[in-house]
């Protein structure tokens, strides 16, 4: 087949052959640093991203301060879209939207009036109906804004110029936090307490090299706007901040709310961070219909302004710790909030940082916008100080500067020569109004002429000196965090900190499971299920062709399923998860990992308190607990070591004093339970010898009671102490001869 060819036409000389790999690697790349450095990644020294940044700086173009009326959100978008941003209208309108909502950002840069959406998930009004202005967060964020604090760049359509960062004088990356999806990288960062931020940064700068262990001393985790506690250690949220990843473990906060002749009721007053009330209320209630939480009667939503979720147990003997717990572990009243702080460092370069280096990268762009702003106000002084002498020399020779103005025709370069006045003196004397000629004129020039002077030599001594630039930045620290102390509404701590309570694992497993009678039923050929309430007979039960019943038992759905394999693995299944009864069950094999070779040896409802003696085919064995047989995986756990030919013929429970071991070859020892050790894995010691064949059956029992066995007739019989002597020997004799009555089949039980 030849090689495909565009069509030809007229415009054949301009068709230029492109190699697609490199066309859209060139592409991809330019999409993904747009995605990366313009949308979704927030700069480190404002903690803003540019659709952030450009409505903020549209708002304060527009005049609209904390302390001005409030302007339709529709203008305030049509401004930012049409001068900043082109991008759709609702993305904008969603942006500001989200600075505006108390419960999405711990310290809003938006006041907003009208409907701007709840925790419950609601949308916002439309932007014609919403009005906002500016918060006075918002404001520190740009003060300098005008004072070459920043570098501008131009805008889109190059008819403007705006900010590429703001001065940030809030430690606003931090205190607001961050999360975002780029190419190839996300962002994720928390809130947290500004008062605590700003005790940090005074921290770092008196000691720059300050370890995360000081650091979290000052800010010891994340403030959520919803509150919430977080249940994580010291340790873990260490290792977090040092490394700028990991993730925080947050609660809500509830309290038992007493009604009552002993009735009770939960109260649920905060919920995590970004979880939706009446999603979380909708996931509750599906888990209550599914009879997922056994503990719970009902839940209900009696918030207001507030947030009240009540929840209603099943009885007044439910403990409410075990209660919650299984809420938390099913629902999203407990939730994680990831921590990746992956920013733009510099403003150009994205990396994870750790909160040390994000701290002291805003302190170096306060630091740097101190110098901007002084650097600026010192050449604002010296054109004023220019000015000003120009005005003593005119008041000093008056009648002479008023005739150069009368009788020259061109009196502007005519004062410069007699005067040796600088361009700029010339031109402020002859734009001098006549007014300004009195007497007390020229002691207010002399006044704010000294104070300038003084002004200036201050500045030049502050940009001269490092340790007055930090102690500077240090003041303006100190005072953004007595505005938003922990005293204050806004400022006080909303997160707290706590372990998570030490419940019982099996009692909160067993929580959220509705407890049922059942019977399990196992096949000879490894098929189980779960037949709904205790059925004696079990006889009348259907089974696939060519196989039959195995193992039938009872249980609850609350109970743990040891089964134990002739391979010597023990598996561990939970009764409510099992296959129901109505057809023929599911093979064991699909359930866990067991191998093809090996069968099913026994089956029986997990008892931690109990142990149980296991034996291989060639008679050696040992005690294990139960509690040693519970494996938390598919693949089982390896109790008994065996090779084949040899397997597990045997696992009985371990009661009395002493062990009857019968083997194949009919003969039988008795010894005591002592002599056989308690391990949690391993081959076993040997319990009888044997020249050929091996263990036939074993029974543990109390030798004051003697030992009993049953024919297949059903006929019991027993064997006192004194009978039993001349069976009675060591661990790993060969023993004698079964007594009469002994069923023929080798087994105590016919």
């Amino acid at each position: 087949m030849g090689q495909s060819l565009p069509p030809s036409g007229p415009d054949d000389d301009h068709i230029q052959p492109v190699d697609l790999k490199a066309a859209l690697e060139e592409r991809y790349l330019a999409y993904a640093l747009s995605t990366i450095m313009h949308r979704a990644l927030p700069d480190v020294r404002d903690g803003l991203k540019p659709v952030h940044r450009r409505i903020v700086y549209a708002m304060s173009e527009m005049g609209l301060r904390s302390n001005t009326a409030f302007r339709k959100c529709a203008k305030i978008v049509g401004e930012v879209m049409g001068n900043f941003h082109p991008h759709g209208d609702q993305s904008i309108y969603d942006a500001l939207v989200r600075l505006a909502q108390d419960f999405s950002v711990r310290y809003p840069l938006v006041d907003g009036q009208g409907n701007f959406g709840n925790i419950d998930g609601d949308s916002p009004a439309a932007m014609r109906y919403t009005e906002s202005k500016m918060t006075p967060v918002a404001e520190l964020l740009l003060g300098g804004i005008d004072e070459d604090a920043v570098d501008f760049r131009e805008t889109y359509d190059e008819s403007n110029s705006e900010p590429v960062v703001l001065p940030g004088a809030f430690p606003n990356l931090l205190a607001n936090g961050s999360s975002g999806i780029a190419v190839g990288m996300a962002t994720s960062i928390p809130p947290h307490n500004v008062h605590e931020l700003c005790d940090a940064a005074t921290l770092l700068i008196k000691k720059p090299d300050a370890s995360i262990e000081e650091i979290v001393d000052k800010v010891p985790g994340p403030d959520f706007p919803t509150g919430g506690v977080i249940i994580d250690g010291r340790a873990s949220i260490i290792e977090a901040y040092a490394t700028g990843r990991g993730g925080f473990r947050v609660r809500a906060r509830w309290s038992v709310e007493d009604l009552g002749r002993g009735a009770w009721q939960i109260v649920v007053t905060e919920i995590p961070y970004q979880v939706q009330k009446s999603r979380l209320i909708e996931k509750v209630a599906e888990l209550l219909i599914a009879r997922k939480l056994p503990l719970l009667e009902d839940i209900r939503d009696e918030s207001a302004e507030d947030v009240r979720v009540v929840l209603v147990p099943k009885s007044r003997s439910v403990d409410p710790t075990i209660m919650m717990e299984s809420l938390f572990r099913l629902t999203e009243l407990e939730s994680r909030f990831p921590l990746n702080m992956n920013v733009l460092s510099m403003g150009r370069i994205p990396k994870v940082m750790s909160i040390r280096d994000v701290l002291l990268e805003w302190l170096q762009h306060r630091r740097e916008v101190l110098q901007r702003r002084s650097r600026f106000r010192l050449a604002a002084i010296e054109k004023r100080l220019e000015i000003l002498g120009g005005y003593l020399i005119a008041y000093l020779n008056l009648d002479e500067v008023i005739r150069i103005i009368r009788e020259e025709d061109e009196a502007k370069p005519a004062l410069m020569a007699a005067f040796s006045l600088t361009d700029l003196q010339a031109e402020s004397i002859l734009n001098m109004r006549l007014r300004s000629l009195r007497k007390l004129e020229e002691f207010e020039i002399r006044t704010e002429f000294d104070n300038l002077s003084k002004e200036k030599a201050g500045i030049e001594a502050l940009l001269d000196s490092p340790e007055k630039q930090w102690k500077t930045v240090s003041d303006e620290i100190a005072d953004v965090r007595k505005r938003f102390s922990k005293a204050t509404d806004l400022g006080r701590r909303r997160t707290d900190f706590a372990d998570a309570p030490q419940a019982d694992v099996e009692a909160i497993q067993q929580a959220m499971i509705e407890k049922e009678p059942i019977t399990v039923v196992i096949s000879q050929k490894g098929w189980i299920r779960a037949l709904k309430g205790h059925i004696a007979d079990t006889s009348t039960l259907q089974f696939k062709e060519g196989d039959g019943p195995k193992l039938a038992f009872p249980a609850m759905t609350t109970d743990r399923l040891l089964i134990m394999t002739t391979g010597g693995k023990a598996f561990t299944l939970g009764a409510d998860k099992l296959p129901g009864g109505r057809g023929h069950g599911e093979p064991l094999r699909i359930i866990v990992d067991m191998d093809t070779d090996q069968d099913v040896l026994a089956a029986f409802v997990h008892d931690p308190t109990r142990k149980r003696l296991i034996a291989s085919t060639g008679g050696y064995g040992f005690i294990v607990s139960e509690t040693e047989l519970v494996a938390n995986t598919r693949k089982g756990r390896q109790v008994m070591n065996v090779t084949l030919p040899e397997e597990v013929k045997l696992l009985v429970p371990v009661k009395g004093d002493h062990v009857a071991v019968v083997g194949e070859n009919r003969k039988m020892v008795v010894f005591p339970l002592a002599q056989v050790p308690e391990m949690g894995r391993g081959k076993g010691v040997r319990l009888q010898r044997y020249k050929d064949g091996g263990v036939s059956d074993i029974r543990c029992f109390a030798i004051d009671e003697g030992l009993t066995w049953a024919d297949s007739a059903g006929r019991s019989f027993a064997k006192s102490r004194e009978e039993l002597v001349e069976w009675l020997g060591d661990r790993a004799e060969a023993g004698r001869l079964v007594p009469k009555g002994f069923p023929r089949s080798g087994k105590f039980t016919g």
